[in-house]
């Protein structure tokens, strides 16, 4: 089971009691708007967490999904996705979605600073890439804020909400990372 630590969050596995939270963000519309995902019913989402919720990090390749939590009072705030694509060559794609509640506090920066020192520090990942939709200002600015770089723009790759949807690749290598950390 996976388990860390920032200054104000923990991003564990899913639990049980993680079920009202996660529904009430899954189900708004707003949410799933740029996601690979409808609005949740309530069985889907309880249905989402029980698969989730036993995973161990790394065992495979596969997205992972993780609840994050504010320390503070042990309430659920969102969740983050890391996918193992290569063990090879050490990369992996990461995501995050932080409830509107919460949404514009910081919590999604250091919910991803903390996966990328993670990744790079304890894990030793080679590269780590995030794709969001080009529309998805917020996403975009949480990215740059975070140290990725834009590395493609793909036209109309996905079809996407009833129309085609293009996205952007974000990625940051290895030394990048330690080039941010050191400066």
């Amino acid at each position: 089971m996976l388990t860390l630590e920032s200054e104000r969050l923990a991003i564990r596995n899913f639990d049980d009691t993680d079920l009202e939270a996660f529904y009430a963000y899954r189900k708004d519309p707003e949410v799933a708007m740029y996601q690979g995902f409808e609005p949740f019913t309530k069985s889907e989402a309880k249905i989402f967490i029980e698969s989730q919720k036993h995973k161990v990090f790394g065992a495979s390749t596969g997205w992972h999904q993780f609840a994050v939590i504010k320390k503070e009072n042990n309430l659920l705030i969102g969740d983050c996705a890391i996918k193992l694509n290569d063990f090879e060559n050490n990369e992996a794609e990461i995501g995050c979605t932080i409830s509107p509640l919460y949404q514009a506090k910081g919590y999604g920066k250091e919910t991803l600073l903390t996966i990328l020192e993670f990744l790079f520090e304890k894990f030793k990942m080679r590269r780590i890439v995030e794709t969001t939709d080009v529309e998805n200002i917020a996403s975009i600015r949480l990215l740059e804020s975070t140290g990725f770089r834009k590395e493609a723009h793909f036209k109309e790759n996905i079809w996407f909400n009833n129309k085609w949807g293009s996205e952007y690749q974000f990625a940051m290598l290895n030394h990048e990372w330690i080039n941010k950390i050191n400066n």
